[in-house]
């Protein structure tokens, strides 16, 4: 009998009750994209995400789609640990976010760019200065085994 008096006690709650539904969304962004190993990068650090159903990379567009049940400024946050200049692709997101605007520890402080080296520069050197045997001495040097060789 105290059993069926503890089946009366117990209520059936609908397990959604309480929240909101939640549908899939797509998340549009536009990430820069150097090589089709960033492609890759992309996809995969996306494709590990809970509730995300599918990531689609466009290489020549620059453009991310991720279709799934998420937080699209959790999506952005994952984005940019791989790639920094992500954003959202239409500009009206990034300024109103709606509900799920993010917590300011999420967003990313603007840093001022410097003036872009081209990278042959820092590569250059002077035949004159550096020559076979000295850059040779130079690295064996480095190496105790090496020394008495050279002297």
């Amino acid at each position: 009998m105290a059993a069926a008096a503890k089946n009366n006690q117990l209520q059936i709650v609908p397990a959604a009750a309480g929240r909101r539904k939640v549908e899939a969304q797509y998340v549009e962004m536009m990430v820069p994209l150097y090589s089709h190993g960033c492609e890759r990068k992309i996809k995969n650090s996306l494709s590990r995400l809970r509730g995300i159903y599918s990531v689609n990379v466009e290489f020549d567009e620059q453009k991310v789609t991720v279709w799934g049940i998420c937080n699209k400024y959790d999506v952005l946050s994952t984005i940019r640990a791989k790639r920094r200049g992500a954003r959202f692709w239409d500009n009206a997101d990034d300024v109103s976010g709606g509900g799920d605007e993010p917590s300011p520890s999420l967003q990313l402080p603007v840093r001022k760019r410097r003036p872009s080296v081209p990278p042959l520069t820092l590569l250059k050197t002077r035949p004159s200065l550096i020559t076979w045997k000295l850059s040779l001495k130079k690295a064996l040097s480095r190496s105790h085994s090496f020394v008495k060789l050279i002297n």
